[in-house]
């Protein structure tokens, strides 16, 4: 395949890959929301985070390019209590916001978590195992024309941040887990999410009501 009709694929797809570089990053989103809380602006805080390498990275470049992933991830909740939240609450609730910002950022990590982990909760199954990934990354090359131009190596690392992003929020206990634990939506969080009306997430944390 060309790259030029690479590029009209991507173009055309809702998916993109790049948690495999911007990860969950729990501490650089907190990090980021908590100057942010101060009164900065995106760019001083950007240019605080790199002058004084907050991120404890071993280069600016990669500093300064995940200060930007980390703004765009806060940018997406469109939500100043939620950024505050992640800033002052306690880690469990900032946590789950942070995840609530993925999803938010990526539809990948949104379909994930709400057409497997969401329906899963709905059925009661609290069975969860690589296979689960495997059929979504299945029906996901089916249904998506550019990601199934994605490389064996790529899945397998998106699989690996995804239930590397579960354990950090104990949905599973390890990487190894074959069920899901049960999983308590902070009410900051739900509160957040309804008045936004973006009521189909709440089931990626186990809410019904």
């Amino acid at each position: 395949m060309t790259q030029k009709s690479k590029a009209a694929l991507q173009s055309a797809s809702p998916y993109n890959a790049a948690i495999t570089r911007e990860q969950y990053l729990f501490y650089e989103v907190r990090t980021t929301a908590k100057l942010l809380t101060e009164g900065l602006s995106a760019d001083e805080v950007a240019e605080r985070i790199v002058s004084e390498n907050l991120f404890q990275y071993p280069t600016e470049k990669s500093v300064r390019k995940m200060a930007l992933a980390c703004l765009r991830r806060l940018d997406a909740l469109q939500d100043e209590t939620l950024v505050q939240a992640i800033a002052t609450q306690s880690s469990d609730v900032a946590k789950q916001i942070c995840l609530y910002a993925m999803m938010k950022q990526y539809r990948l990590v949104w379909d994930f978590m709400v057409t497997v982990i969401g329906e899963k909760y709905r059925l009661k199954d609290t069975s969860f195992g690589k296979i689960d990934l495997n059929v979504f990354f299945m029906r996901l090359q089916e249904q998506d024309d550019y990601v199934a131009t994605w490389s064996d190596s790529t899945v397998t690392k998106l699989k690996q941040v995804l239930q590397k992003t579960l354990v950090d929020n104990e949905y599973i206990d390890s990487t190894k887990a074959e069920h899901l634990n049960p999983v308590l939506i902070s009410p900051v969080l739900e509160n957040a999410i309804r008045s936004n009306n973006d009521d189909a997430a709440l089931v990626a944390f186990n809410c019904f009501m």
